[in-house]
């Protein structure tokens, strides 16, 4: 008699309890591209510890505590060695109501010289001839933030990979030998960080901060590297390695600047199309009416879009002919074993004045969230 008992009582135990432990939690994964890059090393983490933080940072803050990401990326952060500005960034946010104590950042190839003239202007110590553009070492790089801890022991970082070591590598035919033994693929930073979630289950942010596809000559070396860039995630997922193949990644989420729409701008034709249609991957495409709003009472070079402008992340100069104009070029991309329940763009409506301001001081960025269910 009181082994049945003992038995319907675990019975309608595990009825109670077993739906909670099979209900995986929404872990919401934000991207937003700061532009709080200083002008110098060291002023960034100078102005996080300010008592009053100034106007865009302060508003790039109020936006994070906002949208409440548990997971979230962020660009054109400042690299310092002791990671300092990493973890002022974390005190900074936690203060405000938004704990992400866990962290990753590693050093970019902003600003680190090569010691060649890159752009063939006779001149090889300037910003334009280093591994990619930057006033000084670490000047905007990456960091990324978690609710959940970082499994920091199986961190894969492929940003000093050498771009003439990617297979089938869009090189310049102005890279000659010199510049191939010394040119790296990535910009920024390409990462495989893998996060454990409340689930149990792994999920692996792959990064990256693209390059823009301009400020070139007739060779496209910018445009070849931001395709080779996009690229390199697309072969990752089917399992090319650096040093051989490996099974296929499990759920993971590819999200950075592209610096490429799906339309318009100068990106290299099919080079974002081909890792948005990768069959592992599935495209929210977060969308606002402000950003459409914002699009038509700007007219100008968005006029001539071709592009849905509810899903423009970046408000760009839009009046001359050569101006990029709005365009959609932050993305989270999450593989098809995920389940998306949400996901927004942060670019309010016009009709809320406080709001747009503080947004346009922050960044012409807008920050990208997806709700996720693993």
């Amino acid at each position: 008699m009181r082994l049945a008992r003992l038995f319907r009582f675990c019975l309608v135990l595990a009825l109670l309890v077993g739906p909670l432990r099979l209900t995986a939690e929404t872990v919401r994964v934000a991207y937003f591209h700061t532009e709080l890059s200083a002008r110098g090393p060291g002023l960034l983490l100078r102005d996080l510890r300010r008592d009053e933080a100034p106007d865009q940072l302060a508003a790039v803050l109020d936006i994070l505590v906002e949208t409440a990401p548990d997971i979230v990326l962020l660009a054109d952060i400042d690299y310092d060695a002791g990671q300092a500005t990493l973890a002022a960034l974390q005190t900074a946010l936690a203060q405000r109501g938004l704990p992400l104590p866990h962290g990753f950042t590693a050093a970019p190839n902003t600003g680190v010289p090569t010691g060649l003239d890159l752009d063939r202007d006779g001149k090889w110590d300037e910003p334009e001839d280093t591994q990619a553009f930057g006033e000084f070492r670490g000047a905007g790089g990456l960091v990324l933030l978690s609710r959940y801890p970082i499994l920091r022991d199986e961190i894969t970082d492929l940003s000093g990979l050498l771009w003439a070591e990617f297979p089938a590598a869009s090189l310049p035919e102005t890279y000659g030998p010199e510049e191939q033994a010394v040119i790296r693929l990535s910009a920024t930073g390409h990462w495989d960080v893998p996060v454990r979630l409340p689930s149990g289950d792994v999920l692996r942010l792959l990064t990256l901060h693209a390059t823009p596809p301009v400020f070139d000559g007739p060779e496209d070396r910018n445009g070849r590297r931001n395709a080779d860039q996009m690229r390199l995630w697309a072969d990752y997922l089917n399992g090319w390695r650096p040093e051989g193949t490996a099974p296929p990644l499990g759920k993971a989420v590819v999200l950075g600047t592209l610096n490429a729409d799906p339309q318009d701008g100068e990106a290299r034709p099919g080079a974002l199309a081909r890792l948005r249609a990768h069959p592992r991957l599935q495209d929210p495409a977060p969308q606002a009416t402000g950003a459409a709003a914002a699009t038509r009472a700007q007219g100008g070079v968005n006029a001539r879009h071709g592009g849905d402008p509810a899903h423009d992340t970046v408000d760009w100069p839009d009046t001359r002919p050569t101006d990029p104009g709005n365009l959609r070029v932050d993305y989270i991309l999450p593989t098809r074993d995920l389940t998306v329940t949400g996901a927004g763009l942060h670019w309010p409506d016009p009709e809320d004045a406080a709001a747009l301001a503080r947004t346009e001081t922050a960044s012409r960025h807008r920050l990208i969230w997806v709700d996720l269910r693993p």
